[in-house]
């Protein structure tokens, strides 16, 4: 029984703009753009196994975690500057200078002669890699539609997860058979090309929005977690916590932090909208996020140096090593967002996750230097899973709490917690670090006579001093560097179990349909990226969008409109409406979906009297347009069920533009194809 179409109101007509198809030109851009993407994110974690050789080459053990901290401070605080400069400035030519500064920063950290000069060049490094992150993000909004952009924001997470695993890996390799500099150096080429082909090839649309940047508050919050990280590296190492310097540094991070919140109070465009604290779930997220940028960055920095000095691998296989770890994080965080965004349940995760890491570090505390690979493994594995539990859900929690307007600074909020918290961690675990191994050297060589050259100081600075003892005092020398390592662990296990409490009190709220699992840009990523809220639903809604082609997306559009059309004539409906005239044959070979399938369908529509035969191919008749409008329309509802109460009385103009234009796509792109009829 077909449906009375005089009984429901005629729907706007679909998008009747000409299909979108990926010409050469923008797909050779996404792939500059992936390689920019490839810079930034190959940088957080290349260096981590060659820290140990860097540290011996240059000296200065005791400012290790600086070389690390240094990039992530920097590209932290430039993140939000990017961001708002792209948009009134215009994105390319941004991205241009945001690569620029990257490998001016990399050759010159690939030259530097002292530890000093590393950390100034990794700073710089830092700012260029913040814009490469939000300005490559940015960028694929304005090539591809809304629909297009989940499958392109897929591609640079899954940049990230090749990173995630590759990055120990070179870094290893370069240390080992070239130089620690080459871990440098191998941004240059990659980056030559992708200036390149961005200058050749990158044509955006011009637009220009005018922001209110927040110059100030971004330069105060930066300064405020600079203050409380000197404060954290430099105390009980470099000057005694009470000493004059410690005491100012803290005194004036706190004086700071009060100039930021009058600041933040006051302007248009906030870095962190102060009114967001008063959400609960956004304030207890922004802690929990702390936490694991603490400890997944504090252990990843300070593995290598385990496994390299204290187990005597090779820098390559040190890399290897850390593989269990990075696996169990992906595991994780890819399982934990699918079951959320199915199920709809998630605050398991954060307490799951949460005390999973407590328990990792814990197993990570019980390591020494004759603990066999696969107890190492495993104990990396469980410390991994633990980060992957929660990581992945922290964004998605965030989402869900705000309203549409925080949408996209309260997304990227969250991630700027975790930044802080990776700074701060790193910091802590060398203070702790340094600290200890200078003890527990003192108290292993007191009394022994060591071979000119060779001071505990000497050990401290260069590890491969241990080569040079004698062989009955090394295993006291590689038992203080063992227990100095783990011991960093043991002390970070309470910081997780706070997080661990505090998971307990979020409320697990209902999940609007339009939150979903993000992809991993957003949960691997060590420094924020900038969103719009606009982005921000255009990525969820266009992740779903993806799916959109499969068969029982039209059942439920044809329930919905109260038809009883076959699917794939519901799907040819939406096709002509928004193409004027189509040729089953050739939509049949260009879509891939079955002939006979195509066959039928027109052959209904025909029947019908919806679609009229018009030489090879067929055009909706009065009767067919107004059901594709109401098709159409079914979707449009749909799309905007998918988000919530975020689809309320004085929605935003961009949100319904944003369902319209998704409606549209989705209703009538090639690139759908029913899964049957």
């Amino acid at each position: 029984m077909t449906h009375d179409v005089s009984a429901r109101p005629a729907a706007p007509r679909p998008g009747a703009g000409p299909p979108e198809h990926m010409g050469g030109g923008v797909l050779v851009s996404i792939g500059a753009l992936l390689l920019g993407m490839l810079l930034a994110a190959l940088d957080q974690t290349i260096v981590s196994t060659a820290l140990p050789t860097i540290v011996s080459d240059l000296g200065g053990l005791d400012h290790l975690s600086w070389v690390v901290t240094a990039y992530l401070l920097a590209a932290t605080a430039a993140t939000p500057l990017w961001g708002k400069l792209g948009d009134q400035y215009g994105r390319k030519k941004l991205f241009q200078t945001a690569i620029v500064i990257f490998l001016i920063g990399s050759a010159l950290c690939g030259v530097a002669q002292n530890m000093p000069q590393l950390i100034g060049f990794r700073a710089l490094q830092g700012l260029g890699g913040g814009g490469l992150m939000v300005l490559s993000m940015a960028i694929v909004g304005d090539l591809v539609s809304p629909r297009e952009r989940g499958k392109y924001q897929g591609l640079f997470g899954a940049v990230f997860g090749a990173t995630s695993v590759l990055g120990p890996l070179l870094g290893g390799l370069f240390t080992e058979h070239l130089s620690w500099r080459w871990v440098f150096y191998v941004n240059l080429p990659i980056g030559v090309v992708a200036l390149v082909v961005i200058a050749a090839a990158l044509h955006i649309p011009a637009s220009r929005a005018r922001h209110t940047i927040d110059y100030l508050g971004t330069f105060l919050i930066a300064s405020v977690a600079t203050c409380l990280v000197l404060v954290a590296s430099l105390g009980g190492t470099t000057w005694a916590w009470g000493s004059a310097q410690i005491i100012g540094l803290a005194v004036l991070g706190v004086v700071l932090a009060v100039w930021f919140v009058a600041v933040e109070r006051k302007a248009a465009e906030p870095v962190i909208p102060l009114k967001l604290f008063r959400i609960r779930t956004f304030t207890l997220t922004a802690v929990i996020s702390f936490v694991v940028g603490f400890a997944m960055f504090g252990a990843m920095t300070y593995l290598p140096t385990f496994l390299q000095v204290v187990q005597g691998v090779s820098p390559t296989m040190s890399g290897v090593h850390m593989l269990p770890m990075v696996v169990g994080l992906l595991l994780a965080s890819t399982a934990s967002g699918q079951i959320v965004s199915r199920t709809g349940r998630w605050k398991v995760f954060p307490i799951a996750g949460t005390g999973v890491t407590a328990l990792g570090l814990l197993l990570l505390h019980q390591l020494d230097e004759n603990s066999p690979t696969g107890e190492m493994s495993a104990f990396f594995f469980v410390f991994g899973l633990g980060l992957g539990l929660v990581m992945q859900v922290l964004v998605l929690i965030v989402q869900n709490a705000v309203s549409y307007e925080d949408l996209g600074v309260a997304t990227s909020g969250a991630t700027f917690f975790r930044s802080i918290g990776a700074s701060f961690g790193v910091a802590i675990f060398g203070t702790v670090f340094t600290g200890r191994l200078g003890d527990k050297l003192t108290d292993a060589l007191r009394g022994q006579g060591l071979p000119a050259g060779v001071s505990v100081d000497s050990l401290k600075a260069d590890p491969r001093g241990i080569a040079e003892l004698p062989a009955d005092l090394r295993p006291g020398v590689l038992s203080a560097y063992a227990s100095s390592i783990t011991d960093v662990f043991l002390y970070a296990a309470p910081v997780a179990l706070v997080a661990f409490v505090l998971a307990w009190f979020l409320r697990e709220d209902r999940l609007r349909g339009a939150v979903t699992a993000p992809d991993p840009t957003q949960t691997l990523a060590s420094n924020p990226v900038e969103r719009s809220s606009y982005d921000e639903v255009a990525r969820a809604l266009s992740l779903l969008g993806t799916r959109a082609g499969r068969r029982e997306v039209y059942v439920r559009i044809t329930e919905r409109a109260g038809y009883d059309l076959l699917p794939a004539a519901s799907w040819m409906l939406l096709r002509i409406a928004r193409h004027g005239h189509v040729e089953p044959a050739t939509l049949a070979e260009r879509s891939m979906v079955p002939l006979t399938v195509v066959t039928e369908a027109s052959r209904q529509l025909e029947e019908r009297r919806l679609a009229l035969r018009e030489g090879l191919g067929l055009r909706l008749s009065d009767s067919g347009r107004e059901v594709a409008a109401n098709l159409a329309a079914a979707r449009e509802e749909s799309l905007a069920e998918l988000l919530g109460d975020w689809w309320g009385p004085g929605r935003p103009t961009d949100l319904m533009q944003l369902v319209e234009e998704l409606g549209a796509e989705m209703c009538g792109s090639y690139a759908e194809r029913p899964a049957g009829r």
